[in-house]
């Protein structure tokens, strides 16, 4: 047994400072980022990505998020054929994204969604620090060399370095984290996404000073983001980009029917490890370390993203920064109380009339 005393944080437990600016208009904030991988170079207006979840990303979906500048990642609870044929219907080819596992049918799987013109791939397990996860980064490697390939999900630095030298171009943090995610409850394991972030930042510079042939991989942020100052959090912690679950459940183009509850427009969100996923996706279940829910129906996917980029904008702006580099450079974290927490919530519907 060992016993690590370095505490970790989570969003709640910092806040950023605000800084000096001289934006004068929010409209020319830079929220791009770049993808540079083998011999292409895949440019996002917005750092954010769909999570690959069957009640989140399916082909609507992903053509909503390029339509915006963003990603989005076809989830792998169904058939080989059925998933294929969902990313046949993406519109822009190079921005084709899909995920698989690392077990049972992941190769021949992969084999038909190359055939239609797979550009991202994204190896989506629970515990990404796992002998079989770096398998299946050098199989990809090896067949499929003009593939990107997202790894994950990890919490440790130490997880980073192995994904990173085992060929992955960028690396999903945290575990333990999602909306509706029991993992910690269930396992004892887990690490909040803000402190993976850190730590993966942390061995992405060590990786980077060691003078590995191997490029660091990209940062996904991806579980525990509430709203857009988690977002902000993430980004200004150096995430490269966010993965989102949650913030774009329930919206017209996630899988689903709206149905009314109570008078009121809802749609099903479920954790990839719930029960009721399981059940739907493979006829039984085993661990379960989720739970599924319905949340209320929220328009459009470009109306949410809209929202959310315009508090990110928003929130740069507070840290002087025209750039999400210059957010890295400028931001300047503080730890708050749990009464700072609570004094920064609206306050006014507690008190007593």
């Amino acid at each position: 047994m060992r016993i690590n005393n370095k505490e970790v944080l989570s969003f709640d437990d910092v806040i950023l400072e605000p800084q000096y600016s001289e934006l004068v208009t929010r409209k020319s904030i830079d929220t791009s980022v770049n993808l540079n991988y083998s011999d292409k170079n895949l440019e996002f207006k917005i750092p954010i990505i769909s999570s690959p979840m069957s009640t989140v990303t399916e082909a609507h979906m992903s053509n909503a998020m390029i339509s915006q500048g963003g990603l989005g990642i076809i989830h792998r609870y169904n058939t080989i054929e059925f998933q294929s044929k969902l990313l046949g219907y993406v519109n822009h080819r190079d921005y084709r994204a899909a995920a698989i596992g690392a077990t049972g049918d992941y190769k021949e799987r992969l084999s038909e969604l190359v055939k239609n013109d797979l550009s991202v791939v994204c190896i989506d397990i629970a515990h990404g620090d796992h002998i079989l996860m770096e398998k299946a980064i050098e199989f990809i490697r090896s067949q499929y060399p003009h593939l990107f390939v997202i790894a994950g999900n990890v919490a440790t630095g130490h997880a980073y370095k192995r994904l990173a030298l085992a060929g992955a171009h960028a690396v999903r943090t945290s575990v333990g984290s999602g909306s509706i995610c029991t993992t910690r409850i269930q396992t004892g394991h887990g690490i909040p996404t803000f402190q993976a972030i850190l730590d993966c930042c942390e061995a992405r510079k060590e990786h980077l000073e060691s003078g590995n042939d191997l490029s660091a991989p990209y940062i996904i942020a991806d579980g525990g983001i509430k709203n857009s100052g988690d977002v902000v959090k993430s980004l200004a912690a150096g995430a490269d980009f966010v993965m989102l679950g949650s913030m774009l459940s329930g919206t017209r183009e996630t899988p689903g029917k709206v149905i009314i509850q109570d008078g009121k427009k809802v749609k099903r969100y479920n954790g990839m490890a719930s029960k009721t996923a399981q059940k739907n996706w493979k006829g039984t279940y085993n661990s379960i370390e989720g739970v599924a829910s319905y949340v209320s129906y929220k328009g459009t996917t470009s109306k949410v993203l809209n929202e959310i980029m315009s508090n990110v904008r928003s929130g740069m702006s507070y840290s002087g920064a025209n750039t999400l580099k210059e957010l890295i450079d400028n931001a300047v974290f503080r730890r708050q109380t749990t009464s700072s927490h609570v004094e920064g919530n609206p306050h006014i519907f507690n008190r007593n009339k």
